[in-house]
């Protein structure tokens, strides 16, 4: 099957979810489907934070308006899902992913903004990847729901970017391809615990 904005998702990341990683997701349903809602949680304060960062620039405040209430309504569904499931909501430790990734953004600006945003449009595109991954393995309520979010993953992911080359004043291949060197290594490498941004860890059940 065909989704749109995908091959585009997997042109842009610089390598795919380790098998592994997948097979350490179906073992633990439950706690990709915490995290998922933390990381949707997560997902939409981030958008939140920059609109309060960045109030003169209205082009940023309507799309990371939009973004945010979609992200919560995703974090909503997947709440209503766990809830179908009996699966208790609870706190969890973040993995090693979105640090990881934030540790090269720059203090002053506007580099600060531009580096954020990308970073934000990488993680926007490796959920995506992940989500279009999984999706073949899950059973048909999670399957449907999985593709469901893909088309505004990869929206997501597009505004980022647009938003970064603005903020920039042009092109931001440069600090985009310093932090996709990140992500392949945080998504390749071995990691102690699963979470849905994890590297695949060898020793899960």
């Amino acid at each position: 099957m065909s989704i749109p904005g995908l091959d585009e998702i997997h042109a842009f990341l610089p390598c795919r979810t380790p098998q592994r990683w997948i097979e350490n997701a179906l073992a633990s349903p439950d706690l990709m489907l915490i995290d998922h809602a933390h990381c949707e949680k997560k997902a939409a304060s981030t958008a939140l934070s920059l609109m309060y960062r960045y109030v003169e620039d209205t082009e940023l405040l309507e799309r990371m308006s939009r973004l945010a209430r979609e992200e919560l309504r995703h974090f909503e569904q997947v709440l209503s899902i766990m809830k179908k499931r009996n699966i208790a909501y609870c706190h969890l430790t973040p993995s090693r992913y979105a640090a990881g990734l934030r540790k090269p953004v720059r203090t002053e600006e506007p580099g600060r903004l531009v580096d954020t945003l990308i970073v934000g449009g990488i993680i926007e595109a490796r959920s995506c990847e992940r989500f279009a991954a999984l999706a073949p393995h899950l059973d048909d309520e999670l399957s449907a729901f999985y593709t469901g979010l893909l088309k505004s993953e990869a929206r997501h992911f597009r505004d980022y970017l647009h938003l970064a080359e603005k903020a920039a004043g042009g092109d931001v291949s440069e600090r985009v391809e310093r932090f996709l060197a990140l992500d392949h290594e945080l998504i390749q490498l071995p990691d102690s615990e699963f979470r849905f941004h994890s590297g695949p860890v060898p020793d899960a059940a």
